[in-house]
């Protein structure tokens, strides 16, 4: 299971978007998107094309606007109906502008408005525990067991969740938030991009099994799965990171869904 991998584009208002989406805004040369009954997170990003197979579009919303899950405002459906979409990259685009063209995609078949408004919310501040962060900055050295350079591998299965990869402080806190105990924001203060390799046993009171592990388990029924680990998702964050979640209230930008057809454009 693969995931994006872009850096945000930054949008205040969608509603001027819409009128940005011309001919030179990044967009797949060719796109399909289809209905499906199969929600199975299939995903991958290959060379030259984005195949996306049984998502939500509330995922497909996140990483288009490089939002968490608690970050977006829109109706219940987003969580429910799946699609397959198959977009082809234009030749000489790069990852980089893979998020503007989902999206261009949202817009034109979806039918897509939003915008974005700041929210007083209860948070969580990710910030560096006493005795200091306990992973290194990525570099040409860096060496996590089966991912590749510029990959996050996530880990869902009974009794455990996680991910590994080379991010940011900014990428780590939009992973952790949507878990089920809140958005998570950083404050650590460190700038580079790091090693990070984090495996908690969710806590179902809070955290309930979220679509990746149900369709893991779904296409792993028989699975021989390594013992789930003790420790719940605060205590291994310290443990395995020498980082902390802090309770807060800060304002939170929110992107908010004015409108969003339900059956998208057809092909």
């Amino acid at each position: 299971m693969n995931t994006f991998l872009a850096p945000a584009i930054a949008l205040s208002a969608i509603s001027a978007f819409a009128a940005q989406n011309g001919a030179d805004r990044p967009r797949f040369e060719v796109a399909s998107v289809k209905r499906t009954d199969r929600c199975a997170f299939d995903n991958t990003v290959g060379p030259g094309t984005v195949v996306l197979k049984g998502d939500p579009v509330k995922p497909i919303l996140m990483e288009a606007f490089k939002v968490s899950r608690d970050e977006i405002a829109g109706p219940s459906w987003l969580d429910e109906d799946c699609f397959e979409i198959f977009g082809k990259v234009p030749e000489g685009a790069s990852k980089d502008q893979i998020p503007a063209m989902l999206q261009a995609l949202l817009v034109e078949r979806f039918k897509l408005a939003a915008h974005k408004e700041e929210r007083s919310r209860p948070v969580y501040a990710l910030v560096v525990d006493k005795n200091g962060p306990k992973f290194k900055e990525s570099d040409a050295s860096s060496n996590l067991p089966g991912v590749h350079a510029g990959q996050t591998i996530f880990r869902a299965g009974p009794g455990t969740a996680g991910f590994k990869g080379s991010m940011t402080m900014a990428d780590l806190a939009r992973r952790l938030s949507g878990r089920g105990y809140g958005p998570v924001q950083d404050f650590t203060g460190l700038k580079g991009k790091y090693d990070i390799d984090l495996t908690w046993a969710p806590d179902r009171a809070f955290e309930p099994s979220g679509e990746f592990a149900r369709a893991w388990e779904a296409a792993h029924p028989n699975a021989d799965l390594p013992p789930a680990p003790a420790a719940g998702l605060f205590v291994a964050i310290r443990e395995s990171l020498g980082l902390r979640l802090e309770p807060r209230k800060e304002p939170v930008e929110v992107l908010v869904i004015d409108h969003i057809e339900r059956v998208p454009t057809e092909n």
